[in-house]
């Protein structure tokens, strides 16, 4: 598929669904990509990029950032508590805020540092047991609490059941987004992220459609 066929689909679901152009930011998601590969998108003009892991990230967005200039990555795999830190200094946005210790820790570091990158609550809209997220009956406490800390809530994240049609779950979510004052939806992924479009979404997540099969 790779990266300009997938930014062509984003702009034709942006006027196929009256969004306004550049409306949606895709996110390449570059986690266990081999680095001839990442490279090559950067060489494309991309920016924006996700990873799963800080390590990983850790390992390959210093040297790539003082190669290429400004890049914004973004955290939207599980964040444990004590990796929190070292994310801090990593990652522009973090989209995996998902409970109440996190928060805490996130709100500290936030006071120390005096700037917090912009936060995005996991949302378990399939309430599954396996999965991350606040349950949706949850969500708008959970930001109201994460607001009271002053941590700066940019939006909402979902990444619905594998075994169920999309659409509904990307509505939900932006109801909730709705009801919370909150504008940022980071929602849908390379097979579904025309529907997430349709709903609202301004952050897409997509690997193995630009990037290729991961290497494991």
């Amino acid at each position: 598929m790779g990266l300009q066929a997938i930014a062509e689909r984003i702009t034709a679901a942006e006027v196929q669904t009256g969004r306004a152009p550049g409306s949606v930011q895709l996110i390449a998601v570059s986690k266990l990509q081999p680095l001839d590969r990442v490279e090559a998108v950067l060489t494309a003009g991309h920016r924006l990029f996700g990873e799963n892991y800080v390590q990983e990230a850790a390992g390959k967005w210093p040297a790539l950032r003082d190669r290429f200039g400004a890049i914004e990555v973004h955290m939207i795999g599980p964040l444990q508590t004590n990796k929190a830190k070292a994310a801090f200094g990593l990652f522009d946005a973090i989209h995996t805020l998902d409970r109440p210790s996190l928060a805490e820790k996130l709100a500290k570091l936030a006071q120390q540092h005096g700037s917090c990158p912009a936060l995005y609550v996991q949302v378990n809209t399939g309430a599954e047991p396996q999965k991350a997220g606040v349950l949706p009956d949850d969500a708008d406490s959970f930001v109201e609490t994460c607001r009271a800390m002053d941590l700066p809530i940019r939006g909402l994240m979902c990444i619905p059941p594998e075994d169920q049609p999309p659409a509904a779950h990307f509505a939900e979510l932006a109801a909730i987004a709705e009801r919370n004052g909150l504008t940022g939806l980071s929602m849908g992924m390379s097979a579904d992220f025309e529907q997430a479009i349709a709903h609202g979404a301004t952050h897409v997540r997509v690997g193995s459609a630009i990037f290729g099969a991961r290497v494991v």
